[in-house]
């Protein structure tokens, strides 16, 4: 089974790395300094139980690498219509694409059966890029769970989880899922394949969507934005509209809206990835995790008053900061 990751960044590399470890046929795609500091020295992996010098295969050129059963894409939502043409070596007959990126994945309604089936998000997937790219039928779901950082180029820092649940969009127990599912597992790491992946997926992304902006407008830690009346409000309030969107897709949500909220408070003084990648200047994730809510909204004609104003301002925080366009 030849895997690779495209996108070797922070989770990336500590999948790559335990796949590695664990004696899988792994390969990472990455770029700039990390690239070649995985390229002289390894992948150092640091973990509570140790640190680890990890041998790598890694390119920045996907057709050194050749057709593969899994390609496993790990960059932020934004980055990847842009390099499905630069993929395409990597993709053989029958390669699948496990698509392990946040927010609402561009697969969404493909195989979910009724009026909005084969409906395209423009939102995550513009232009069809990774439809008409990639294909839909090649697609894996996956939400990723475990937190990490690159405290240095080549050095990835595992904080904390080590759960990717996978799904068919059809949430069949497919051969193809049970069998990346057996790799993680040996490599130590959670795969459950989900029979309702897309629950899973709108949980995760109620934190997402609501905390990422807000967080990157205040400058506000989790703990801080859970527990303030004025933000928990209009956090509770961007989460209730989605979760009626959500309910009009199918969706069941295991926990109430007050409960996700306190479950933030408690992460503590974190700052969330929008914060993060504003402060570093890096392009921020806000269409993947804001506007496709918004764009479901449109579509399932659910009214989304919070999220359209949040949203207007965290689009204009990132243009005046060069992070969105």
């Amino acid at each position: 089974m030849k895997i690779c990751i495209f996108g070797a960044g922070a989770i990336g590399g500590y999948m790559g790395a335990k796949l590695a470890q664990a004696g899988a046929e792994v390969s990472l795609v990455a770029r700039g300094p990390h690239l070649a500091a995985m390229q002289a020295n390894g992948l150092t992996l640091i973990e509570e139980s140790g640190q680890s010098n990890v041998p790598v295969t890694v390119s920045e050129d996907p057709a050194a690498l050749g057709p593969q059963d899994y390609v496993i894409v790990t960059l932020k939502a934004h980055s990847v219509p842009p390099v499905v043409d630069k993929m395409q070596p990597l993709i053989g007959p029958d390669t699948t694409i496990v698509s392990g990126v946040n927010g609402v994945p561009w697969w969404y309604f493909h195989k979910i059966g009724g009026p909005l089936e084969g409906t395209r998000l423009a939102t995550v997937d513009p232009g069809n890029a990774q439809w008409d790219g990639f294909g839909p039928d090649r697609v894996l779901g996956c939400v990723v769970y475990p937190a990490a950082e690159v405290s240095e180029p080549g050095v990835v820092r595992h904080i904390e989880g080590n759960r990717f649940s996978l799904g068919e969009p059809d949430g069949s127990k497919s051969d193809r899922a049970l069998a990346l599912s057996k790799a993680l597992s040996a490599a130590g790491l959670k795969a459950p394949v989900r029979p309702k992946l897309r629950d899973e997926i709108w949980v995760k992304l109620w934190g997402n969507l609501s905390f990422n902006p807000i967080s990157a407008l205040t400058h506000a830690t989790l703990d801080v934005l859970c527990t303030d009346p004025g933000t928990r409000e209009v956090a509770r309030n961007m989460m209730l509209e989605a979760q009626a969107v959500a309910e009009k897709l199918g969706v069941k949500f295991p926990i109430d809206v007050d409960r996700r909220i306190k479950g933030g408070a408690e992460v503590g003084a974190h700052r969330t990835s929008m914060l993060q990648d504003l402060d570093a200047g890096r392009p921020m994730e806000i269409d993947a995790l804001v506007g496709s809510v918004q764009e479901l909204g449109r579509v399932t004609e659910t009214p989304t008053p919070t999220i359209d104003t949040v949203l207007a301002l965290i689009q204009l925080r990132g243009r005046t900061a060069g992070l969105y366009s």
